[in-house]
Order: structure tokens, then C-alpha cells, then sequence
């Protein structure tokens, strides 16, 4: 009995040691893995750093692209509602000015082409009338004397403002 004891001891012993043994080599196997996971980790670091770096200078540049549209796009409504806004402007003085009867731009350019038109006409005869330059001069004296007699009345205005 003592031999089947002894004989069940060392065969346990002999499994235990076996275990142990299996049990060694997967924890060395287990830290070499791991070791080479950090060597690895090392050499792929800085491949894997510059692909990050690549890939947030795409995000970058799609995003800058996107405010930039924004920013022109609301640029583009504020300049519409500006134009808005000072048409709306525009029209109002218009409508005071032409309530006061301030003439328009079109006004003085209706007249200035009638002046134009009748100063044409009065060329023209002028030039009918030839050499007979007479009714000019006429013109011409009776506005001298004209003037005169409107500077004496002005004149005396103002003595009789300042007695």
C-alpha cells in the first residue's frame, strides 16, 4: 500500500510539474508577444502619427471650405439686403423731393434737351438772317440797360438798411 501511495504521489507530483511547466512556457510566450507588440508599436508609431496628421489636414481643408462658402453665401444675403434697404431709401427721398417739386434727373435731362433743341433753332436763324446781326445788339442793349436800373434799386436798399 505504501508503494501505490508513493507511486500516486510522484505521479502527481509528475502532473504538477507538467502543469507548471505548460503554465511557464505560455507566460513566457505571452511577455515575448508582448514585447514584440511594443517593437512593432514603436516602428508603426510614427507611420500611424503622420496618416493621423494627413488625415486632419483633409478635415481641415474640407471644413475651412464649407465656412468659406458660408461666409460667402451670407455675405451674399447681406449685400442683397443692403441693396434692398437702400432702394427703399431711394425711393422715399425721391418721393420728398418730388413732393418739395425738386426736379428729377430725368426733369433736367428733358429740359436740358429742350434747351439744346431750341438753341439749335435759334442758330439756325441766325444763320437765315444772314449778316443782319442787328437784332442781336438790340438783345444785348436792352439787357445793359436793364441792369442799371436794377443795381440803383439795390443800392438804395441797402443805404436805407444801414440808416
Amino acid at each position: 500500500m505504501v508503494k501505490k501511495l508513493v507511486v500516486k504521489k510522484l505521479k502527481a507530483i509528475g502532473e504538477n510539474s507538467q502543469l507548471s511547466a505548460t503554465i511557464r512556457e505560455s507566460a513566457q510566450q505571452i511577455w515575448l508577444a508582448g514585447l514584440g507588440a511594443f517593437a512593432k508599436a514603436q516602428q508603426e508609431g510614427n507611420n500611424v502619427f503622420d496618416a493621423l496628421v494627413r488625415q486632419g489636414e483633409a478635415i481641415q481643408k474640407t471644413t475651412r471650405k464649407v465656412a468659406e462658402d458660408k461666409v460667402t453665401e451670407m455675405a451674399a444675403k447681406a449685400t442683397g439686403t443692403w441693396d434692398k434697404l437702400e432702394q427703399v431709401f431711394e425711393n422715399r427721398v425721391a418721393r420728398s423731393l418730388n413732393s418739395l417739386g425738386v426736379p428729377t434727373k430725368h426733369d433736367v435731362a428733358v429740359l436740358t434737351r429742350r434747351v439744346e433743341e431750341l438753341k439749335a433753332a435759334v442758330d439756325k436763324l441766325n444763320g437765315v438772317a444772314g449778316k443782319a446781326q442787328k437784332p442781336k445788339t438790340a438783345a444785348v442793349k436792352v439787357v445793359r440797360k436793364a441792369a442799371p436800373k436794377a443795381a440803383p434799386k439795390a443800392a438804395s436798399k441797402g443805404v436805407h438798411k444801414a440808416a
